[in-house]
Parts: C-alpha cells; sequence; structure tokens
C-alpha cells in the first residue's frame, strides 16, 4: 500500500479505541478522514473536535460523497462491522481498497524501530508506560495505545525519533501483522476462546508473534510465559519481585498511599522509585515498561527522575472520587484474572475497609467460558453489585446471563441491577471502596456515579 496515494481514509468503527487513534495518525498526517460508528462516545466527541466527520446511521447516503471515489480512498474495518454491515457492502462491492485495522497497523509500524507490548492483560498499561518513559527519557516515539493516557490525554503519541510503540492486540490474530525490534510479552492466559479453540493454540499465536522478532533485536518475557525466543535475540525476563528475573522490585513499600520500591536490573539496584499511581500490578507494568527503556539505551537513574511523573491510563486503577468516607475507582478489568488483580490491590491498599464492586460481564462468549471463574473472583468482594451481560458484537447465547452469574456468586450482600436502576440500587449501600469493572459501556456510569457520591457527601 502507498500510503503517498492515499488521500482520504474512511473508518468502518471509527469509534474504537484503536481504530480512533489510527483516524487520528491519518489526519496529523494531511489525509481527508471520517467514518461510521455505532453510537456517540467521549470518544467520538474527541474525533470530532479534531475535524474528522463521524456519522452514526448505517447508511451509504451517510457517507460524504468524497470518500465515495474509489481512487485514492482507503476503507479501514474493525472486526467488530457485521457482514451485513451497509456501508460496508457498498465498499466491498464497488471494489474498494478495504484493509482490517491491524494491517494497517502493522503498515505503519513495520516502517519504523518497533516496540510491541503484548498479552492477555497489561498491555495497555505497560504501552503506555513505556512511551511515557520513552518520550519523558529522550526518545521521542511515536505510540499507538489501547486506552487514554492520563498524561497525554490521547490515545495516539506522535515523535520525531525512529522508535513506534503500540500495543500487539492477540486478538483475531491482529499482532501477527507486526514485526518489532523489541516485542514484550506481559501474560499468556486463556481469553478470547470465541476466536481461539483453547489455551494451546492461543500459545501458537504468541510464539507466531516472537517469531516475527527482527534478527537482532530484544525478546523480554514475564518470568514464567513458557514461549520459545526465536534465534538471534536478545532475552530478558521480568516480573514483580522474582529475584531469578533481570528485572525485578524489590523492598516494596507504601508512603501516602504511593509505591516505593527498588528496582533491579542487570547491572544493579537503583533505590527509592516512586510510583504516584495506585495498585501493585502497576508495579509490575512499570518494571516492564522500564525494562523496555533500559534495553533501548535509557539508565536506570534517568528513569527513576521520570516515574514519579507518570500518571496512568484512563479506566486503569482509576480513581475517579475521593473523601474521609469512600473511595471510587473505575477499571476495565473484564477477566477473572483482572479482577484478581484489581481487588487485591484493593485489599492491599485500602486494608479493613469493606469493598463493593459493580461489574458488567462482558461478551456473552467470554461468561459462559469463565463463569466459574468469575464467580470465585468476584466473591472476594464484600458487596457485588452486578448489570446485564453487555454483548459487544454477539448474539446472546441460551442459558447464559447475568442471573445465571449471580447464582454462582457466594458473596451474601449481591444485587441484580440494570444499569437504569443503579443508581437507586447504590442509594440503600454502605459504600467505603467502590469499584466499577468491565470492558463494554459501564464507563457511561463513571459520571452519574462519581456525581451521586458528591452530592451524597454534601447532604
Amino acid at each position: 500500500m502507498d500510503f503517498e496515494k492515499i488521500h482520504r481514509v474512511y473508518f468502518l468503527g471509527i469509534g474504537g479505541i484503536g481504530m480512533s487513534a489510527l483516524a487520528r495518525y491519518f489526519k496529523a498526517n494531511g489525509k481527508a478522514v471520517a467514518g461510521y460508528d455505532k453510537t456517540s462516545t467521549a470518544l467520538t466527541d474527541s474525533l470530532a473536535e479534531q475535524g474528522i466527520d463521524v456519522h452514526f446511521t448505517d447508511s451509504v447516503d451517510s457517507i460524504p460523497s468524497q470518500y465515495l471515489s474509489k481512487t485514492g480512498t482507503l476503507i479501514v474495518l474493525t472486526p467488530a462491522v457485521p457482514d451485513d454491515h451497509k456501508e460496508y457492502l457498498y465498499f466491498k462491492n464497488k471494489g474498494f481498497d478495504i484493509l482490517k485495522r491491524a494491517q494497517v497497523l502493522g503498515l505503519i509500524f513495520n516502517a519504523f524501530k518497533g516496540v510491541a507490548v503484548a498479552g492477555t492483560h497489561g498491555k495497555t498499561s505497560t504501552t503506555t508506560f513505556t512511551s511515557y518513559l520513552l518520550k519523558e527519557c529522550g526518545i521521542d516515539c511515536s505510540a499507538f495505545l489501547g486506552g487514554i493516557s492520563k498524561n497525554y490525554g490521547t490515545n495516539l503519541l506522535l515523535g520525531k525519533s525512529d522508535v513506534v510503540v503500540a500495543e500487539a492486540d492477540e486478538f483475531d490474530r491482529s499482532f501477527l501483522q507486526l514485526h518489532p525490534f523489541v516485542s514484550l510479552v506481559t501474560t499468556v492466559d486463556a481469553d478470547h476462546l470465541d476466536i481461539y479453540r483453547n489455551i494451546s493454540e492461543i500459545n501458537d499465536a504468541f510464539q507466531g508473534f516472537l517469531s516475527q522478532t527482527a534478527t537482532g533485536g530484544t525478546v523480554i518475557l514475564k518470568k514464567g510465559v513458557d514461549l520459545k525466543v526465536p534465534p538471534n535475540c536478545n532475552t530478558f525476563s521480568y516480573s514483580l519481585d522474582n529475584a531469578e528475573s533481570d528485572f525485578y522490585a524489590s523492598d516494596i513499600r507504601i508512603a501516602d498511599e504511593k509505591y516505593v520500591f527498588s528496582f533491579n536490573t542487570p547491572s544493579g539496584v537503583v533505590p527509592d522509585m516512586l510510583l504516584s499511581i495506585p495498585g501493585k500490578t502497576n508495579i509490575e507494568n512499570a518494571v516492564a515498561a522500564m525494562s523496555v527503556c533500559y534495553v533501548l539505551g535509557i539508565s536506570p537513574e534517568r528513569l527513576k527522575d521520570a516515574l514519579p511523573g507518570l500518571k496512568g491510563v484512563v479506566r486503569r486503577f482509576d480513581i475517579q472520587y475521593q473523601d474521609d468516607k469512600c473511595v471510587y475507582i473505575d477499571d476495565y478489568a473484564h477477566h477473572p484474572r483482572e479482577l484478581d488483580a484489581i481487588i487485591g490491590s484493593l485489599r492491599d491498599l485500602y486494608k479493613g475497609r469493606k469493598i463493593t464492586g459493580i461489574f458488567q460481564p462482558h461478551l456473552y462468549s467470554r461468561t459462559r467460558d469463565f463463569a466459574q471463574e468469575f464467580a470465585k473472583s468476584l466473591s472476594a468482594l464484600d458487596e457485588l453489585v452486578l448489570l446485564d451481560i453487555y454483548p459487544a458484537r454477539e448474539k446472546p447465547i441460551p442459558g447464559v446471563s447475568s442471573d445465571m452469574l449471580f447464582n454462582m456468586v457466594s458473596v451474601q450482600q449481591k444485587h441484580l441491577c440494570s444499569k437504569i436502576n443503579l443508581l437507586n440500587t447504590l442509594k440503600g449501600l454502605n459504600i467505603e471502596v467502590l469499584l466499577t469493572a468491565g470492558a463494554g459501556d459501564i464507563d457511561q456510569i463513571v459520571g452519574p456515579v462519581k456525581q451521586f457520591l458528591t452530592e451524597r457527601e454534601k447532604g
């Protein structure tokens, strides 16, 4: 694909986190950009503010006329768009150039010195942390993020160096489009079982991703991840606190609800690193990010200076409200292991306080495949408010519902309700630590919940 010959880019599913980053990239590079999405969100609002034409009706008549010209127009497609989508069928039948989001990201990424962060959990935070630290420490990278950086307020960073950082998504095997110089893998757990038949297929996909690391490049694996490193690559391991790793944290302690730790590297130990964002998983993500920076030549001492300024990612252990009586955190957790991590971090940080969790299951298939594990994870809460399943791209599956999951959860204080009735449910609860978690449209209730807590405190 010759990008010089592309004058217009039209996105089918422009509001997705990955799609919107690509839309911003093309807009910044002087292309005309427009697109369709199913619903209006904060992301589509921000795209419109940048002068990108976004509409929400699936109709050929809604497509701006200039994008109906096949010459010079590229169509970018997200997997969430169904095969019977009217606009998609129009472009397909007219013979337009149509590429999947992953293919377009690969074409851009592979033209640079690429750093790809993969893993079933932690990749968005690690990608964002890596990008921030590189920029702060003198490597002006570009980055395609799977979330909104709180330091920069965007999911796309543009830089002047030859380094580009990208989140490498295993969904639909998208990361097989990437050929990195540095490959990092955070975790390999069972997930996306609507795409992969079993954990063996997931491992094979990750192995394929690693095999595309450049000769002379570097592979960084979380300690315990069982993947083969391709020949002629450097290899390092990292972990939260495993002293057998090349990079790890030690002497971890909490001071003023912030973490302080020593950063252990192959060349020595740097004491008193300060991480300003909560959650012990974020120490591990920070260690992973700093390991990337280390292999790219940044000194640990310089990383120590930069780390305290890291603000994290929207919807990743995102403190929304805090007063003397309660704290409210929003998180993207939508897999049992992610719920275990966030609930464990809350227990660690807010010892002895009651934890109430509002959870929105994401996908019928994921709820079915991990029902027992979800029930166990959610039972670690003191109180649960369970919302309806967010279907995303899926049709309902007979017998799979929030009611099914609700009956499996052992926590005594539990409530099943719709989003519409959520605030009424909250009025009757004694809230000390509140968590909202999920990957669907639960983010739309964050503002109302925050307002409810603020008004409740005012009396």
